[in-house]
C-alpha cells in the first residue's frame, strides 16, 4: 500500500492543490476562510468565557493568557476534527470517482490529510500574528508544535480511515461519531483547565489521548515549555494502534469497498 501511494504522489499533490482551489471557488476571500472560521469560533469562546464569565489562568498576570490558551487548544482540536471528519466521509463523497477511475483508494484520506495540514499551517501563522498583537511573542518552544502536528494527524488519520471504512458499510457510524466528537471536545481541556475539574472527572480526562496532544500546543504557545513526555506516551500508543488498525481493516475491506458504495 505504501509503495502504491508513493507511485501516485503526484496525483495526490495535484488533488490537494485542486481541492484547496475548488473549495472556495467564486469566493472573494478564498483561502482566508480556512483561517477565519476557527479564529471566529475561538473569538466567540474568548468573549463569552474570558470577558463575560471572567475566566482566567491561575498564577498568570497576562490578561491575554486565557485567549492564548484557548486559541492554542482550538488549533490543535481543529486539526484533529478536520482530518477525522473528512476521512470518515471521503469514500462516500468520492464514490463516483472510485467506480470509474483506477487508483489506490488510500490516496483519498491522504489527500484529506495533506489539505488539512496546509490549512493548519496557515492558521498557525495567523495565530502567531494575533499573539504578537497580544504582546505575546512566539518562543523557542514553538519547535515542538510539529511534534503535535504529527501525532494529532496520525491519530485522526488512523481513526478516520478506520471509521470511514465502517461508515461505508454502516452509515450509522458517521451519525454516532458526530455526537461522540461533541462529548470528546468537552472531555478535552481546551476551554477549561484540567486542574479545575473534580478528581473523578480528571481520571477520565487523563484517559483521553487528545489531552496530552492538545497540551503540546498549550505548553509551547502559552508557557513556552517543552511537552511532558510521560503524558504523551498513552497518546503515541493509541495513535500507533489506530494507524495500524486502519491499514489492516483497509487491506481486508478494500476489495468490497466499491461494491458497498
Amino acid at each position: 500500500m505504501l509503495r502504491s501511494l508513493w507511485q501516485y504522489r503526484y496525483f495526490m499533490l495535484s488533488s490537494i492543490r485542486g481541492e484547496l482551489k475548488g473549495r472556495f471557488a467564486r469566493s472573494y476571500l478564498g483561502g482566508f476562510w480556512f483561517i477565519l472560521h476557527p479564529l471566529a469560533q475561538s473569538l466567540i469562546f474568548s468573549i463569552v468565557l474570558a470577558e463575560v464569565m471572567q475566566a482566567r489562568i491561575p498564577n498568570m498576570d497576562n490578561s491575554a493568557a486565557y485567549p492564548i490558551y484557548l486559541l492554542s487548544g482550538m488549533a490543535a482540536w481543529g486539526l484533529f476534527a478536520e482530518i477525522l471528519n473528512r476521512s470518515m466521509t471521503i469514500f462516500i463523497e468520492q464514490a463516483p470517482a472510485l467506480k470509474k477511475i483506477a487508483f489506490p483508494r488510500l490516496c483519498l484520506p491522504v489527500i484529506v490529510w495533506g489539505g488539512a495540514i496546509i490549512n493548519h499551517l496557515l492558521l498557525l501563522l495567523a495565530i502567531a500574528i494575533i499573539f504578537i498583537f497580544f504582546g505575546h511573542y512566539p518562543g523557542r518552544a514553538w519547535i515542538y508544535v510539529p511534534v503535535g502536528i504529527v501525532l494529532i494527524s496520525a491519530l485522526a488519520f488512523g481513526l478516520g480511515v478506520f471509521l470511514g471504512i465502517l461508515n461505508v458499510f454502516a452509515r450509522d457510524v458517521g451519525q454516532i461519531m458526530t455526537v461522540i466528537l461533541q462529548l470528546w471536545f468537552w472531555l478535552t481541556p481546551i476551554v477549561y483547565l484540567k486542574a479545575v475539574m473534580p478528581q473523578k472527572v480528571q481520571a477520565y480526562i487523563n484517559l483521553n489521548p487528545m489531552t496530552g496532544l492538545v497540551a503540546i500546543y498549550q505548553d509551547a504557545l502559552l508557557l513556552n515549555q517543552a511537552p511532558n513526555i510521560a503524558t504523551l506516551i498513552p497518546s503515541v500508543i493509541v495513535a500507533g494502534i489506530a494507524v495500524a488498525a486502519s491499514f489492516i481493516l483497509f487491506r481486508r475491506a478494500s476489495p468490497e469497498l466499491v461494491d458497498a458504495l
